[in-house]
């Protein structure tokens, strides 16, 4: 309970200064998208990350939500409209059969795919299996503080599918 306490106070301050940055309006995109993405999933709230995809320079949140049967949802965002444009269920590791059947890159070669982008430390791997069914890897690289990249990498063709910087983040890794 007081971790929920905490969460949903940090979470206050956070859309708190969103209105003020925003300019006091009140109507930020952080409110419209989690709203628009409990109508997608039901269950609760484990992370919450505030994005920004390099290439498109889009503001993205990235919600992630635990269902009642434990999966765990990554749910994009777009913070101008409050649009959800993607949804990734997460897997435990890569011999997990949906992730497997679809992998034709291991872990090793996908994270030195990441880190030529991007030299850092890889401080955390997601296994996901996109809408579509493919999957991918989901590397977090620590590069200076206040500045890690997300490198998303096909685990079936190697190719790097997505590149964001993480502005902060809320909440826990479901372990």
């Amino acid at each position: 309970m007081k971790q929920f306490i905490t969460l949903i106070t940090t979470l206050s301050l956070v859309l708190l200064s969103q209105s003020v940055l925003a300019g006091g309006h009140g109507h930020g995109g952080l409110h419209k998208c989690l709203k628009e993405a409990s109508k997608i999933k039901q269950g609760y709230y484990g992370k919450l990350e505030y994005l920004t995809l390099t290439e498109q320079g889009v503001k993205t949140f990235e919600i992630e939500i635990n269902d009642p049967n434990g999966v765990e949802w990554e749910l994009m965002c777009d913070e101008s409209n409050g649009t959800i444009y993607e949804i990734e269920r997460e897997v435990a590791s890569a011999s997990d059969p949906l992730f497997k059947k679809k992998m034709k890159v291991d872990e090793k070669t996908a994270a030195e795919t990441a880190l030529a982008l991007y030299a850092g430390k890889i401080v955390h791997t997601e296994y996901e299996i996109e809408a579509n069914g493919a999957a991918s890897y989901e590397f977090d690289i620590y590069d200076s503080p206040n500045v890690t990249y997300k490198v998303e990498v096909d685990a079936t063709s190697g190719e790097i599918s997505e590149v964001s910087i993480e502005k902060w983040d809320i909440g826990r890794e479901k372990k």
